[in-house]
């Protein structure tokens, strides 16, 4: 069992009061919560170590430069990759376009690239361009009624035009974990290229790319407690260097000349052109050494006992739609009757509840739930059983006039 009293020491924003009550965040699927060792990195770095990196040649750079370096190795660790493999981005929509769009000049007439209809905007806007300036094809996996993939069509979606598959490891809305696994397994018998969009699987579940197979991995750190402003691209070596950049510029290269002859770097570094966020890509570190310690397998445990609680708690509520019942994560979401889900998520903040509601940037979402806006309610290692039976209590007595008598 978690010692939840001292994991929510680390975070200070947790002494904090929104609306005048104390704060009950449920928006992780959005941005976690940074612990101060998070804070400390980027305020240490920014007092005393605020110079560039991989530029200078002086002590102050070189020592800033190796810790940006032993972050690299920190997140190959992490998901058991090599250290080549790991590619600093500015979060996981820059590392879903650049695997899309560097992965272009492999397209021909006719290709497909196989979708789901829960994937996020940052996965499928950039394909969809592709698509079009290739006059390729998006097909979607078939999925089953409460919006899992098929896997008895799997063999059928999975047809000789596929080049690459693109989805989502884990719905930002459903909370399916998808059964990548199969699907690897089962591309790669056809030569198809797997990528994977590991925004809320990364920060969650144990990920070990190796045994996964998958060819591309991206994500953002600040849904797995850094700062804003880094996310990673991890793609095997041999696809790295099929990966065209869609960044020049300072550090990407070894050279170039005025007939516009030019030597890129040897990957990860050719595609890491300009200056990066490096206090938060150094911070990102102190994140995964604290989700280390936590254990990956106790922080999805968590988060599943407290669905589980949640789900279990407003099973009678009769004005309570939940869409997701069978959630493998902490991702839970629903809506009141009769009441927007905006209003809703206003009112829930007047308690102190910090909620999403929208169409959570999966804007395809409605053909498998019917609705365009929800609520969402996701949950982290700080949270607690009372903080889901607060959330519980104040849904079981909310109404349209309260919500209206917000803006009175």
């Amino acid at each position: 069992m978690l010692d939840l009293n001292h994991i929510r020491a680390q975070f200070p924003i947790l002494k904090t009061k929104m609306s005048g009550k104390p704060l009950i965040y449920f928006d992780n699927a959005a941005t976690t919560l940074k612990p101060q060792s998070v804070i400390n990195d980027v305020t240490r770095i920014l007092s005393s170590q605020s110079v560039n990196i991989h530029r200078g040649d002086y002590q102050l750079s070189y020592d800033i430069s190796n810790e940006y370096e032993e972050a690299r190795v920190s997140v190959a660790k992490f998901i058991n990759a090599d250290v080549n493999e790991i590619v600093f981005t500015s979060g996981a929509t820059e590392g879903l376009n650049a695997i899309a769009y560097g992965l272009e000049h492999h397209l021909n007439e006719g290709d497909v690239i196989l979708t789901t209809h829960t994937d996020h905007a940052s996965n499928l806007l950039p394909w969809i361009e592709v698509a079009k300036r290739r006059k390729a094809k998006i097909e979607y996996f078939k999925l089953t009624e409460e919006g899992r993939i098929d896997l008895s069509k799997l063999d059928q979606a999975l047809h000789s035009k596929v080049k690459f598959i693109t989805l989502v490891h884990v719905s930002n809305v459903l909370g399916f974990i998808n059964p990548v696994e199969d699907i690897i397994k089962m591309a790669h018998q056809r030569n198809m290229v797997v990528i994977l969009d590991g925004a809320q699987s990364v920060a969650h579940i144990k990920m070990d790319v190796k045994a996964l197979d998958v060819d591309f991995l991206a994500w953002s750190g600040h849904k797995m407690c850094s700062p804003t402003g880094v996310g990673v691209l991890y793609g095997k070596k041999e696809w790295l260097e099929q990966l065209k950049s869609i960044k020049l510029g300072g550090g990407s290269n070894a050279q170039f000349n005025e007939q516009g002859e030019v030597i890129l770097k040897s990957v990860p570094t050719r595609f890491e052109a300009g200056t990066p966020a490096i206090e938060s890509t150094i911070a990102l570190k102190s994140a995964l050494q604290f989700l280390d310690s936590v254990g990956m397998h106790h922080i999805h445990e968590h988060e599943v006992i407290l669905k589980n609680h949640f789900l279990s708690k407003i099973q009678d509520f009769k004005h309570i739609t939940v869409y997701n019942p069978s959630t493998d994560t902490g991702i839970v979401i629903f809506n009141v009757e009769g009441i927007f889900a905006q209003d809703a998520a206003a009112y829930l903040s007047s308690h102190g509840i910090a909620v999403r509601a929208g169409n959570h940037c999966a804007k395809l979402i409605h053909h498998v739930i019917g609705v365009t806006e929800t609520l969402r309610a996701s949950f982290y290692v700080y949270n607690t059983i009372d903080e889901v039976d607060h959330l519980v209590e104040v849904l079981r007595d909310i109404t349209l006039e309260k919500c209206v008598d917000l803006y009175i």
